[in-house]
Formats: C-alpha cells, sequence, structure tokens
C-alpha cells in the first residue's frame, strides 16, 4: 500500500499525478489567466510600510552613532 503524500483536509481538490507544466492547458500557463487587471493600490497600507521602513533607518542609525559605529 502506498501513502498518498498530497492529502486535502476539505476533499474539494482532488490529489492527481499530472505534472505542473505551464502552457499545457491546465490552466497553470502564462497564457492561460487573460488580461486580468490589478486592484487598486492601498496607499495607507503602502505609506505605513514606507514609514515603518524609514523609521528603521532612523533607529539603525541612532544604534550606530549610539556605539561608535559611524
Amino acid at each position: 500500500m502506498t501513502a498518498d503524500r498530497h492529502e486535502h483536509a476539505g476533499g474539494d481538490i482532488p490529489p492527481t499525478r499530472e505534472p505542473h507544466a505551464g502552457g499545457t492547458g491546465d490552466g497553470h500557463g502564462p497564457d492561460e489567466h487573460g488580461d486580468e487587471l490589478l486592484g487598486p493600490i492601498d496607499v495607507p497600507a503602502w505609506a505605513a510600510g514606507a514609514l515603518g521602513i524609514a523609521l528603521g533607518v532612523v533607529t539603525a542609525a541612532c544604534f550606530a552613532l549610539a556605539t561608535g559605529a559611524i
């Protein structure tokens, strides 16, 4: 008896033994998705991320100044 290593908990996606190759018509190729557009840019989230990175750089510079590395 062989064990199936690709069991799915919900059972909604049946395991297959086919390789996931691109462009074979199985929905995994680069041309299979058409011209889908991306959603709107989340400006507050990107601004918060940029602010977090900037504060991290300032904090690292303060540590470097305090330890005499700069």
